[in-house]
């Protein structure tokens, strides 16, 4: 029997209050108090950042702030984006059972082939390409990503109707790394709008209807339309005043730069990017005083990152790498397209800059 979605839209709203939100529908849905769901949303100019990512190694802080483009992080992982009113957000929260899917990369390619069936059905063939984007022609038109809160699966993505990329350039700073990958000379080569696709922007409405009809095709559910719930207003109200909304949360990780005593590294492969920040300690410098990871992986539950950081403090340098292997040994965590030894080997190389050795190699 097909399940049914209530389906909403939370209209335009200023990005921090729509991120507080998405917090509200993930904790309502796992308290049992709202049903699966498809959420429909849009921003004014806004920079986005993903939940582990230092804000000011990837926004450009004074484009933003004297154009008067807001700033925002994501509760999901992944890149910075920037997001306006020419842009649609989707969202989906669902029960881990709905679909029959527990794997996060299984229900990432099914809901990402459902988003682009619905797309080509405005006139553009969409394909999904792992690890989490919707391309036509090798070019992006939708970016997604999502994480599992105990059993309810928070996805969301977002579709370019219409947008100038030199927006896109101005208030982000894409990674030389990211760009290289893909063999392009800028960013802009990366992604498309429909706009540029059709000769003409799709009004959003009919952007919104082909989604739900993809979706309902390609995974057997029923979308009806659903009201609001006060108490999803209430608890993205308070999401936002007491964290969400703050200059703190937006700012809680950035580049803590390259100071004296502050070993770095980087690592960029299929799975995203990922940047250490260690710091040692002991006479001998022989113990991790601290450590800051951050970059545009997906991890689930988000505060995985938080608790690996936390478990290499006082841990001597010879014994990070099994630290990290022991961590996720142990821990209930979901990677998308990344494994434990990336985070490793990006640790062991920072440690290994100390003594200028560059790149660790295992003995």
């Amino acid at each position: 029997m097909a399940s049914t979605f209530r389906v909403i839209d939370t209209g335009l709203r200023d990005g921090r209050r729509q991120i507080a939100f998405d917090q509200a529908m993930i904790d309502a849905h796992t308290a049992g108090e709202i049903p699966d769901s498809i959420r429909f949303l849009r921003f004014p100019p806004t920079a986005l950042i993903g939940r582990h990512q230092a804000l000011s190694r990837e926004i450009n802080l004074a484009h933003c702030r004297a154009n008067g483009i807001g700033l925002a992080r994501r509760v999901t992982g992944g890149g910075a984006i920037y997001f306006d009113e020419g842009q649609l957000g989707w969202e989906l929260v669902l029960h881990r059972s709905t679909l029959g899917i527990s794997s996060l990369t299984e229900l990432t390619r099914r809901i990402c082939e459902a988003a682009a069936a619905g797309l080509s059905r405005l006139g553009v063939t969409a394909r999904y390409r792992p690890r989490n984007d919707i391309e036509v022609g090798g070019r992006k038109v939708s970016g997604t990503g999502g994480f599992f809160e105990e059993d309810t699966l928070f996805f969301q993505g977002t579709v370019l109707v219409d947008m100038d990329p030199a927006d896109m350039l101005a208030a982000l700073k894409v990674p030389q790394a990211k760009l290289a990958r893909r063999v392009l000379d800028s960013a802009a080569q990366r992604v498309v709008a429909l706009k540029e696709l059709l000769g003409t922007a799709p009004a959003i409405e009919s952007v919104k209807q082909a989604l739900l009809a993809g979706f309902a095709e390609q995974l057997g559910i029923i979308p009806v339309p659903g009201e609001i719930s006060a108490h999803e207003e209430a608890l993205a109200a308070q999401y936002h005043d007491e964290e969400i909304g703050t200059d703190a949360f937006v700012a809680e990780i950035d580049d803590p730069g390259t100071g004296e005593g502050m070993l770095t590294a980087s690592r960029t492969g299929a799975g995203g990017t990922i940047q250490a920040y260690i710091r040692l300690e002991g006479a001998r410098r022989d113990r991790i005083r601290e450590a800051l990871i951050t970059g545009d992986f997906f991890v689930t539950p988000p505060r995985t990152i938080f608790d690996l950081e936390a478990s290499l403090r006082n841990v001597a340098v010879t014994d990070a790498g099994a630290a990290i292997e022991r961590f996720f040994a142990e821990s209930k965590v979901g990677l998308l397209t990344i494994a434990p030894a990336d985070f490793r080997k990006v640790v062991e190389d920072a440690i290994a800059s100390s003594a200028g050795q560059g790149p660790f190699t295992p003995a």
